[in-house]
């Protein structure tokens, strides 16, 4: 095959992609290897490519196809979640632009909608993940709401029911009003608001008197049921047993006595609003108020809003603080900070609400999940500071609201009989329920039967699909499963610990008995380069596509890993993917002068042979190296020691050493050598660029498709030999010497040079062949002391010399030298009257004076060595 000039990521995505895939490269079954797991966190059906999943899936991919060459039977398992809440939102809102609202559509015209949708869309970021190289097994495609994962989660439901874990409660909810539905607390996000504290004079009944309440919320004035002293609090003895008449409404409501009230908050007063906050709620359960809710579930106000019926909350705050104030209500407003919670998806302020919900009982549950990860370490965290945050949610866990108000997702499988709310069965199918309900009322036929409209929350449906996807629920003893689970790692971000890590932790140990994975490694959020995180409302998120058109899938994959620590944000930066480009380019022209080589049965130069020799050391050095950042998820570090070994030792050096003169042959020896090498190089390059090394890979010599590099064999680790890696790297600078030399002097490539060393080190010539070739030397001669009239330098205590003669114009150079002394010495005299000066070394703090001093003695040692260079010359 003809080496194209350029490497051209374009033409070669495309090709190898198609070609992994039709060899089946990415499927696994079981077999005798040893599995290598990992189950994709599954982005929303609706979802496309940004920077976030790039790197998730990158990191993924890495993993996956080091697992591949390793040996193991790697099975990288794909899929998408239904995602409740924001695919309802999209069809809503797409049946708007059409005109057509959801309160017209019947339930099973909606999801028809739903389901067209997700046949449009859903799955258009898998087609992406392809672009990026991703070598998932596609043939196991999963999607949360397939028939088979939502009976796994309809029997996890009988199943904790009929343990006595789930329950159906009237609680205090977090209520979105956007999306009509109850969330759980974990996603409420609390944002710090300034907002405004109200003071409001409430007359108490039978008498002139008014006491002050302070509220941020006056429109909940209309549901208030009492209003609450602290007992203790001296200032309002004589209001025991009263009654006040709340404002507007004028509904006549008790005072009552509670120590839950702060003496030092506001006025020491509280107004009491049952329906609105979960803390008088408690306060009303204990002192049997009534409760008034005063909000329809879109948040705008029903009929106990009097006048302000059917406006939403927002404008009756306005409205209501303006006729407060011109009743005479209002007493004054402050300005007031406090945390306000909204919700995770439709950023509505999430309202409190009274409503009927299904929960699912967490702290028995969370206790494996706990010790799994803190105690016995069975899960471990990368990075390991996240064991705090993760401790902290479990410890204080609540009952899980698992229920949704929403159409679209799994149908909670309880059936009501009767009128009320109070006669019900679960059961798994409506056959069952039937069965069931029959037992408790003969006469109960299937048409008496109302399945509860709400579905599950997604959650609910993914904490399982580490164990579904493999059909685990369903059948938990069946071969795929017993293989595959636990799974090996997971790839996720931070923020989604507790909403899915946990979780999956809690379910792996309820239903399995087992933990879902080994490793969890987390990774940061990606921000730009001013630390902002990349949205698309900031419009700071690169085109994903875009990008890997402009620069390669190598090139972005290689500038998101370059910049991404474990746990720490990613300040990306094209200038990163640009980067990788560069460096693909570098390995591409590497390969192309290799493959220019003319190759003869020639005897193999000593230099080679040490090079080669060299190269080996450190490239087994490196696989160490490589193998410890892998143990510990170190995978930008893996990258960048990968990075550093092909760039400056593999191209820069041992290419320099091996290459032969000008249009002339390299032996047979060294070449197949250094083509063996190469290779090495792009199995350890694989995982990262799998593009570009199978490109190389696939040119360097006729392929059959079980030679491909994809499922070739990780590098065995060989002996690292340390002294030859050490006599390398004193010989480097030897070479960088009279290479700095040679560029300061003008001296050409061409013209060779004569080396005389003084040998304080007692280093052996062994690389003396090297230093000859690289430093074009005539010959390198020992000496028992310094030369007059040679150009020298130092590496540690070994002095270096380069006669001059002919090839420097002595006058010119002694005027040089000259110059920079003089320079120097004015400098250091500078330096050294600042130090005398007693005010400034006393005054100056000690890190300025330290650095005054470090200047002086630097000062000190160039002129010693200037001296010397001008002594040499005269």
């Amino acid at each position: 095959m003809e080496i194209p000039s350029k490497y051209e990521p374009n033409r070669v995505e495309e090709h190898w992609y198609n070609y992994w895939t039709k060899h089946d490269f990415f499927s696994s079954k079981p077999d005798e290897r040893e599995p290598y797991t990992i189950v994709i966190p599954p982005p929303n059906v609706t979802g496309v490519l940004h920077m976030g999943h790039m790197l998730n899936n990158t990191l993924q991919d890495v993993l996956i196809r080091r697992a591949r060459l390793l040996g193991k039977n790697a099975c990288w398992v794909p899929g998408m979640d239904h995602a409740s809440i924001a695919t309802e939102a999209k069809v809503v809102a797409k049946l708007k632009e059409e005109g057509i609202a959801k309160a017209d559509l019947s339930r099973e015209e909606f999801l028809k909608h739903a389901w067209d949708w997700t046949d449009e869309y859903g799955g258009v970021i898998l087609q992406q993940l392809k672009k990026l190289g991703c070598s998932c097994d596609w043939d196991r495609t999963k999607f949360t709401m397939d028939d088979d994962m939502s009976a796994s989660v309809i029997k996890v439901f009988v199943d904790l029911y009929e343990k006595g874990l789930i329950y159906r409660g009237y609680r205090m909810v977090n209520w979105d009003p956007e999306a009509k539905t109850t969330l759980s607390d974990e996603e409420v996000i609390y944002e710090e608001k300034q907002g405004t504290l109200y003071y409001l004079a409430y007359q108490i009944e039978g008498s002139e008197e008014k006491v002050t309440i302070a509220t941020t919320r006056p429109e909940t004035i209309l549901g208030d049921t009492a209003v609450c002293i602290n007992p203790n609090d001296e200032r309002y003895h004589h209001l025991r047993g009263k009654k006040v008449i709340v404002p507007i409404c004028n509904r006549v409501i008790p005072i009552i006595e509670d120590e839950y009230v702060d003496i030092e908050f506001g006025t020491g007063c509280l107004k009491v609003t049952p329906a609105h906050d979960e803390n008088d709620k408690n306060l009303g359960d204990k002192h049997n108020l009534e409760v008034i809710d005063i909000f329809n579930e879109d948040a705008s106000l029903n009929s106990y809003g009097l006048h302000y019926q059917g406006k939403d909350r927002f404008v009756v705050r306005k409205e209501i603080s303006k006729e407060l104030e011109e009743k005479g209500f209002l007493v004054k407003t402050e300005q007031h900070t406090n945390k306000v919670g909204t919700s995770e998806r439709t950023k509505a302020v999430i309202e409190p609400r009274l409503s009927d919900q299904w929960f699912l009982k967490m702290e028995d549950l969370s206790k494996p999940a706990l010790e799994g990860v803190l105690k016995t370490n069975d899960v471990k965290l990368y990075p390991k500071k996240f064991e705090n945050t993760y401790r902290h949610w479990m410890e204080n866990i609540r009952d899980w609201n698992i229920s949704r108000q929403l159409w679209w997702g799994q149908l909670i499988p309880a059936y009501y009989f009767g009128d009320g709310q109070e006669d019900f069965v679960v059961a798994e199918t409506k056959e069952e329920a039937l069965k069931k309900a029959q037992s408790k009322n003969p006469r109960i036929q299937e048409s008496d039967l109302r399945q509860d409209p709400d579905v599950l929350d997604t959650w609910f449906s993914s904490w399982l699909w580490p164990i579904s996807v493999f059909g685990g629920i369903l059948e938990p003893e069946n071969e795929e499963v017993n293989y595959y689970y636990p799974t090996s790692d997971l790839v996720t971000g931070p923020d989604i610990l507790f909403f899915w890590v946990a979780r999956m932790i809690i379910a792996g140990y309820e239903y399995r008995g087992k933990r879902p994975f080994e490793n969890v490694y987390l990774t940061g959020l990606v921000r730009d380069k001013q630390r902002r995180k990349m949205s698309k409302q900031l419009g700071n998120s690169p085109d994903a596509l875009k990008l890997i058109e402009d620069f390669g899938a190598d090139g972005v994959r290689v500038g998101l890993l370059l910049s991404s620590a474990a746990g720490n944000d990613l300040m990306f930066d094209e200038a990163l993917c640009q980067q990788g480009k560069n460096f693909a380019n570098k390995i591409w022209n590497a390969f192309r002068l290799i493959k220019g080589w003319e190759v003869a049965d020639l005897p193999q130069p000593e230099a080679a042979k040490l090079g080669i020799e060299w190269y080996t050391a450190k490239f087994n050095q490196t696989l160490a190296e490589i193998e410890d950042h892998f143990s510990k998820y170190r995978i930008s570090d893996a990258l960048m020691a990968i990075y550093k070994l092909v760039w400056d030792d593999f191209c820069s050096w041992l290419l320099e050493i091996v290459k032969p003169a000008y249009q002339k042959p390299i032996d047979m020896a060294t070449y197949d050598e250094v083509i063996h090498l190469f290779e090495q190089n792009l199995k350890i390059l694989h995982p990262f660029m799998p593009f570009l090394s199978e490109e190389v890979w696939q040119h360097i010599a006729e392929r059959t498709p079980e030679e491909a590099l994809i499922v070739s064999k990780w590098p065995q680790q060989g002996e690292i030999n340390a002294s030859i890696i050490a006599d390398f790297d004193f010989a480097a600078e030897v070479i960088s010497g009279i290479r700095t030399i040679r560029k300061e002097k003008n001296i050409p490539q061409k013209d060779a040079l004569e080396l005389s060393i003084l040998n304080s080190e007692k280093v052996s010539g062994k690389m003396d062949a090297v230093i000859t070739k690289l430093g074009n030397l005539s010959a390198i001669i020992s000496v028992d002391s310094g030369l007059d009239g040679a150009l020298s330098f130092r590496v540690k205590s070994n002095e270096y010399f380069i006669p001059i003669s002919g090839a420097v114009d002595v006058e010119a150079e002694i005027k040089k030298i000259m110059e920079e002394l003089n320079y120097t010495r004015g400098f250091l005299q500078s330096v050294q009257k600042k130090l005398s000066n007693e005010r400034f070394v006393n005054n100056a703090p000690e890190q300025v004076v330290a650095i005054e001093k470090k200047k002086a003695a630097d000062a000190e040692a160039k002129i010693e060595t200037l001296e010397k260079s001008l002594a040499s010359l005269g």
